[in-house]
């Protein structure tokens, strides 16, 4: 079976962190963007904002804390994604109607809603040659990228995105077995013991093998490290002082 492009486009995803010194057209730009806003959407919602960052002295600031990932200020674009629910509030305040914006599920909707638009966004940019990365260290210092950007109420920083034409192609990382990501009529704990023991295998294979930065430890360790201890604890009161309180 003949896969069709856009199969080819998606199953050949990398991340993209250097990125070649030439400008992208401003039509390109704008279809990226078009592009994010015909992701899918929770009852019409639309429930984000796109933020291109083009001054590089808030490039800078916005790199450090992100925790001091240079590509924020060095790649051709940068975009900050924005759960954003301020129009809604204000549609409320004419309208003079209730805004119920306490419980947990509004805040998923903003996230999910914005993750698509996001990948919609990445894919976009793919599709003219680009490369790119998400940033999820966006969320780091998630009040100071806020007061940066002059986010109102009602909205948080999801995730950031660089783009650029990409300076080297680096090595596609693998993912999870499939048999350990589809399950059928219901969840298989069966294939997850396997699954993972394989996957360990992949991945040191992987690290200790890539050309740039490898490593000696699989993605069991990785992941363990990874949860076994507080990330972003000050999330959660940013989150609930942006209106959102998670009832």
């Amino acid at each position: 079976m003949n896969k069709p492009p856009i199969t080819e486009l998606i199953q050949s995803h990398r991340s993209t962190r250097t990125f070649k010194n030439i400008e992208i057209p401003r039509d390109i730009v704008k279809e990226i963007i078009v592009s994010a806003q015909w992701a899918p959407t929770s009852h019409n919602v639309q429930a984000y904002s796109i933020i291109s960052i083009t001054n590089q002295e808030l490039r800078g600031d916005l790199a450090n804390l992100c925790g001091n990932q240079k590509y924020v200020k060095e790649a051709p674009i940068f975009f900050v994604f924005v759960a954003d629910f301020y129009p809604h509030s204000l549609v409320s305040q004419w309208e003079e109607t209730p805004f119920e914006m306490e419980e947990t599920e509004n805040l998923i909707v903003g996230a999910v809603d914005t993750a698509l638009a996001a990948q919609n966004a990445l894919l976009t940019a793919r599709a003219y040659e680009l490369g790119g990365v998400m940033i999820g260290g966006i969320r780091n210092r998630a009040q100071e990228v806020a007061a940066l950007l002059n986010l109102p109420k009602w909205t948080f920083p999801v995730m950031g995105l660089c783009l650029g034409y990409p300076q080297d192609v680096t090595e596609q990382k693998p993912r999870f077995p499939f048999y350990g990501v589809h399950h059928e009529d219901c969840y298989n704990r069966e294939n997850i013991i396997s699954a993972l023991n394989e996957y360990d295998k992949d991945m040191l294979h992987y690290y200790s093998t890539r050309q740039v930065n490898p490593k000696y430890t699989g993605w069991i360790t990785q992941m363990t490290n990874y949860l076994s201890s507080p990330r972003r604890q000050e999330l959660t009161m940013f989150l609930k002082n942006q209106g959102f309180q998670m009832k």
